[in-house]
């Protein structure tokens, strides 16, 4: 099979369907783009999950008369309650937060923010106990084992918080990945009507081939490479997005929200890019085999 004959039907075939070829392209950079974006959201949680985790507490609030009175939890009720939790199998350590330490916290806080220092007085504050765990996906267990001690105010639970965050991002994650489906689908029917078009033009120099002794396989790859061609296009431009994106968008949101870990180009051109391109391949070529099995006899 000579190479040049077929790279020179595949440049043919993408220029004489340039509209097509052109739209083809711009949605599948599309719904890979989508598809990325998603994976990005992806990766941006296993991020989330390894910073923050290890650092995921149970805060327990202690009561009134505690806040109060006791600044090193010498009483009775402050003492017994923590050394309960301190000799729970199920935690690591256990530190005492004073009023005063407490209101000092608040201060460094929300020191760049004097409106929400007007909010609290250093009395306003409870003393707390702050509870890291072996596991801190089991603080649900401390919860309910120590919720009804009378010298608990209130217990916050750090894990609900950030798996009702990671929530929010899996939501978002899995619309980014909906509509990469949607567009995903549009490029398989254009690749598929692109394939039908181009090979209708060229049924007679295609039947004239035939009738010389040239394979059905012969024939039909330029179709198939002119859909793999397109795929790959479209990947590259799906990643030149992204990489974009990064640069216009994320970046700054990243620095205006501290809690959101950074993506670097090689969380793109490790973790995505390849994926893409591999996507890209395998989409248009199973398209554009199938397309030629059902449609194309020649």
């Amino acid at each position: 099979m000579r190479a040049s004959f077929v790279f020179s039907e595949v440049v043919t075939g993408l220029r004489r369907n340039v509209t097509m070829t052109v739209a083809m392209i711009l949605t599948t950079a599309i719904s890979l783009g989508m598809f990325g974006g998603g994976l990005l959201f992806v990766r941006t949680i296993d991020k989330m999950q390894a910073n923050y985790l290890d650092d995921v507490e149970v805060t327990v609030y202690l009561n009134d008369d505690i806040s109060a009175n006791d600044e090193d939890c010498t009483t009775s009720a402050c003492s017994s309650l923590r050394q309960s939790l301190e000799t729970d199998p199920a935690v690591e350590s256990v530190s005492y937060e004073n009023r005063s330490e407490a209101y000092a916290r608040f201060q460094e806080i929300f020191k760049s923010e004097p409106d929400m220092m007007e909010l609290a007085r250093p009395d306003s504050l409870p003393a707390s106990l702050h509870v890291k765990l072996f596991d801190p996906q089991r603080s649900d267990v401390i919860v309910q084992e120590y919720s009804g001690d009378e010298a608990i105010s209130k217990i916050n639970d750090q894990n609900k918080f950030l798996e009702r965050f990671l929530g929010l991002l899996n939501e978002g994650r899995n619309g980014t990945f909906l509509v990469a489906l949607i567009a995903a689908t549009a490029a398989v029917l254009l690749i598929a009507n692109t394939i039908q078009v181009s090979a209708f033009t060229r049924r007679t120099e295609v039947g004239i081939m035939r009738l010389v002794g040239a394979t059905r396989w012969y024939t039909q790859l330029p179709f198939l490479l002119e859909a793999v061609v397109a795929g790959v296009l479209g990947a590259f431009l799906a990643i030149g997005g992204l990489v974009g994106l990064k640069y216009t968008v994320l970046d700054r949101l990243v620095e205006q929200v501290g809690a959101i870990p950074s993506i670097g180009l090689f969380d793109i051109g490790i973790h995505v890019a390849p994926v893409l391109l591999a996507t890209s391949i395998v989409i248009s070529a199973v398209t554009g085999y199938i397309t030629l099995r059902l449609y194309v006899r020649h």
